[in-house]
């Protein structure tokens, strides 16, 4: 039987490799235990399994008695080790427990400090201590803790009593209040919790307090907050954390105690040199909370920012540089950069936690090449070191440098970027505006766990207090969101729905700028510029273009689309949309009378007038793209989406074609179908109306030679029949395409070479493949009708319930958003192998949104395709998605 609890620190030495696994102990578990195995100075602890939190949550929160044995015997080796027994009235043993999953999720679950505390052994800590306002501060801040995590009272109530005790003694900070402050808001605290509970009064045994807490966090891996974070971040609902729990060390015993939260570079540029803060004096969650500002850690971060309290390495300088020497064992025993948690206790440095630190797309790149250049990691790691969803960070615009500023205030540059929006003062808020299609900043005071799905609603985020490694400030780097934190300035009035800066007051839904890169709170929306793509995003994509199999391509139908995917690095265009060409406002009335004519001849009339207009369009984008493979896909949607629908529309219709309104009406009415979407169109117009298609591949072939003479090289169409289910569907519609090629050719005494293929959307035509593939050239599969297809769902409804389905795990993920590698991905899978037996050497792609998610990018290359296509700014994801692809 597998163990449920792992010791760590002390003389804890385990040679079962589960006590590493953080699948099994989770990552902090993981590191603690290693930490103390390479000599740190660790507080002794144990960590009970993430499988033992699933077993809880699957007996309908129930310990198993094998659990509460081996929690009371591993209680037993922190005892030993530190000499004090939890309970005891003398010397009282205290806790922390802690959560601890395999992938990090800061702030989202449960912590609860100072466990152990009682009106008994409040004495005992103050006797041992020699700091009676110490013990009772302490006392005080387990009783609001534990209140709000295990026992689920309102913090808020907790909040207000503490301003209310400060603003009656005429206190500005925590650290003014005497012991008999805190001894009376202890008394005050208890009478809430007790009031709260219907006067069942606050757990005074310690035992109880223990497993209260630990049920705590075990619970919390099911809380809201939780499982939005594991949804925006595709991380399992099935994973579970672990619970950790270790012996307090204090860092608010007096002037020669601190605690504080670090990073070995920084975490925003990916510079190296040291990062963080510290506050002495207090425990760990005044930093991450920003209830209190932190101080710098290092002299010159002090100096650069114009602070006066001094930075760590001055007032502590013995803490600080044995701190940096961890700093450096811990880099290069994990080959990558630290966030870590560390506290020093009257001079005595101890370590809480080391993981890889979130850090912002431009810091990844840079620690990436920069380690790998140092020698601490070879190049393929680098390249697989690089979140490619991280790269959207670098991808889009920055402020205009030149363009002018009306700076409000400036706080801490807590997330690079920049972005505009519209205020909003709450999550709810952001979530709902920005659902309705607005822009929005979310202004809090300070962010908390509960507001993570405003957060990510959010273009950018603004707090009035908090540091650099404050929650906002974390998670906004981890989301790749701007934020400026701790903007002092910032005054919100909730009820009034206001925002005062100094003088200037702002409303909800007023615009403001945010630039996360320089700590700027700008008013209004200031201009942009695009990004320069050198440097190290320049290297690491050298680096991925070496190593990756699969070509990337660009999901464009405009000549700036094309230019703009160029310079990310497509290398053809996969999918060329012509139905959004017939939308501009000068060609739709001759698409709309082409549609509404009552026969081939009134169409060709009307294609007649578009010929021009299409050839065009097609030549410059071969402009753009010479050289290179131009997917084109002839007209798909159904005609319905093109025709009139308010009145103003019929009658400028009925002047350009001279016939009147009521002609019209009715033959849009004899046109309109109840499904549409599975309905005419595709190649299922091609068959009915050949004209359309004749004019499309005419256009082509026009302006492919047009090119070829002008340019001197041609590009290399390949025409795309959509909606494929039959091979004779194909055979017929590429005869036709074959037929004009050759028309044209002769016209222009010139040639240029060609595929036709389709593509594959249809459930039909992937099992058909081997049939359909005897006339394609290639194909192109369209994962985005073929997930609507295979699984019934309408891509433009979904929205609604799969949220909920991603939650419950029916999906893992939302299926349009990566592929459904086991059911759609088995038609994938099947298309692929009967369409090369048929045709060795036919050419296979994927052109839907899929094209430009890493997880199915990675299916893609076990599938065996040899392309993916994706939108222009997904060109630099893809890429390197498809480099880790190769590797892995």
């Amino acid at each position: 039987m597998n163990d449920t609890v792992y010791n760590f620190g002390g003389n804890a030495k385990s040679s079962d490799p589960r006590a590493k696994d953080k699948t099994v102990v989770g990552g902090k578990g993981a590191n603690l235990n290693e930490m103390a195995e390479i000599g740190l100075p660790v507080p002794p602890g144990f960590t009970i399994t993430t499988e033992e939190c699933l077993a809880y949550l699957e007996k309908g929160a129930d310990f198993s008695e094998k659990l509460r044995h081996d929690v009371t015997s591993a209680l037993d080796h922190i005892e030993t080790t530190v000499g004090k027994r939890l309970g005891d009235k003398a010397d009282p043993l205290l806790v922390s427990v802690r959560s601890g999953a395999a992938i990090s999720m800061p702030g989202m679950m449960d912590t609860v400090l100072n466990l152990g505390l009682n009106d008994e052994t409040v004495e005992g800590l103050t006797k041992v201590s020699g700091d009676e306002r110490f013990a009772w501060d302490s006392y005080r801040r387990f009783i609001q803790m534990y209140s709000d995590v295990v026992l689920g009272l309102d913090h808020g109530l907790f909040e207000e009593a503490l301003e209310i005790a400060k603003e009656d003694k005429g206190f500005y900070a925590d650290t003014e209040m005497a012991a008999e402050d805190w001894k009376e808001l202890v008394a005050e605290f208890k009478q809430i919790a007790e009031d709260e509970r219907g006067g069942e009064p606050f757990p005074q045994e310690v035992t109880e307090q223990l497993w209260g807490a630990i049920r705590a966090v075990f619970d919390s891996w099911d809380s809201e907050r939780a499982k939005v974070y594991r949804r925006l971040n595709d991380i399992p609902h099935d994973m579970g954390t672990a619970v950790n729990v270790q012996a307090m060390v204090f860092g608010n015993m007096g002037d020669t105690s601190a605690t504080g939260v670090a990073f070995t570079r920084d975490p925003a540029t990916g510079e190296k040199a040291y990062y963080g803060e510290f506050l002495i004096n207090a425990q760990g969650e005044d930093v991450v909370a920003g209830i209190r500002t932190p101080q710098y850690l290092t002299k010159a971060a002090r100096e650069n920012a114009g602070a006066d309290k001094a930075s760590m390495e001055e007032a502590m300088p013995e803490a600080y540089a044995e701190l940096a020497d961890v700093f450096d064992l811990l880099e290069k025993h994990y080959r990558d950069m630290q966030d870590i948690e560390f506290t020093v206790e009257r001079g005595k440095l101890w370590m809480l936690q080391t993981r890889s630190g979130k850090r912002t797309a431009k810091a990844a790149l840079k620690l990436a090449v920069d380690m790998a250049g140092e020698g601490l990691i070879e190049e393929k790691e680098a390249i697989l070191r690089v979140d490619p969803m991280a790269l959207d960070q670098l991808l889009h615009p920055t402020l205009d440098p030149e363009a002018p500023r009306d700076i409000l205030t400036t706080g801490l540059p807590a997330s690079p970027g920049a972005a505009a929006g519209k205020i909003v003062l709450d999550a709810d808020t952001a979530e709902l505006w920005a659902n309705r299609g607005d822009k929005v900043i979310l202004v809090r005071v300070e962010t908390s766990p509960e507001d993570i799905h405003g957060m990510h609603a959010a273009q950018g985020i603004l707090t009035a207090r908090g540091g650099m490694t404050s929650h906002a400030a974390v998670v906004a780097r981890g989301m790749g969101r701007p934020c400026v934190s701790g903007a002092s300035a910032v005054a919100i009035d909730r009820d009034a729905r206001t925002l005062t800066i100094g003088t200037r007051e702002l409303r909800e839904g007023d615009v403001i700028t945010i630039d996360g890169a320089k700590g700027q709170v700008m008013a209004g929306e200031v201009p942009t510029v695009k990004p320069e793509l050198a440097g190290d995003f320049a290297t690491l994509m050298e680096w991925a273009d070496k190593h990756r199999r699969m070509r990337v391509r660009t999901n464009a139908e405009t000549p700036d689309d094309c230019r703009m995917a160029r310079q990310f690095g497509a290398e053809g265009i996969g999918l060329c949309r012509t139905e959004h060409m017939f939308f501009e406002a000068g060609r739709i009335s001759a698409v709309r009378e082409m549609i509404l004519a009552e026969d081939e001849a009134g169409r060709r009339a009307a294609l007649a007038k578009l010929l021009p207009e299409q050839r065009s369009d097609f030549q410059s984008i071969f402009e753009v793209m010479v050289g290179l493979p131009c997917t084109i896909r002839l007209l798909d949607p159904p005609l319905h989406e093109f025709l009139p629908h308010g009145e103003a529309e019929f009658e400028e219709l009925a002047k350009a074609t001279g016939h009147p309104v009521e002609h019209l009406k009715r033959r849009a009415d004899e046109l309109h179908e109840f499904n549409p979407m599975l309905g005419h169109r595709g190649c299922r117009l091609g068959i009915t109306y050949p004209e359309i298609y004749e004019m499309q591949a005419r256009a082509l072939f026009e302006a492919a030679c047009d090119v070829a003479a002008q340019s001197g090289e041609a590009p290399v169409p390949e025409v795309m029949i959509p909606l494929v289910a039959t091979r004779r569907e194909l055979e017929l519609l590429r005869a036709l395409v074959d037929r004009v090629a050759e028309d044209v050719f002769g016209e222009k005494g010139t040639r240029v070479d060609y595929l036709v293929g389709t593509m594959i959307e249809l459930p039909r035509a992937a099992l058909m493949a081997g049939e359909i593939a005897q006339e394609a050239r290639f194909f192109s599969f369209g994962t985005n009708d073929l997930t609507q297809t295979t699984l019934g769902v309408s891509r433009d409804d979904s929205a609604r319930f799969l949220a909920p389905y991603v939650d419950k795990g029916i999906f893992a993920r939302d299926p349009f958003v990566s592929l459904d590698v086991d059911g759609v991905g088995q038609l994938v899978e099947l298309a692929v192998e009967r369409g090369r037996v048929s045709r060795p050497d036919i050419k296979l792609g994927i052109c839907g949104e899929h094209g430009g998610d890493p997880a199915s990018i990675a299916f893609c290359e076990q599938a065996g395709l040899d392309y993916v296509s994706a939108s222009p700014y997904r060109v630099p994801i893809a890429r390197l998605a498809a480099a880790q692809a190769s590797l892995r």
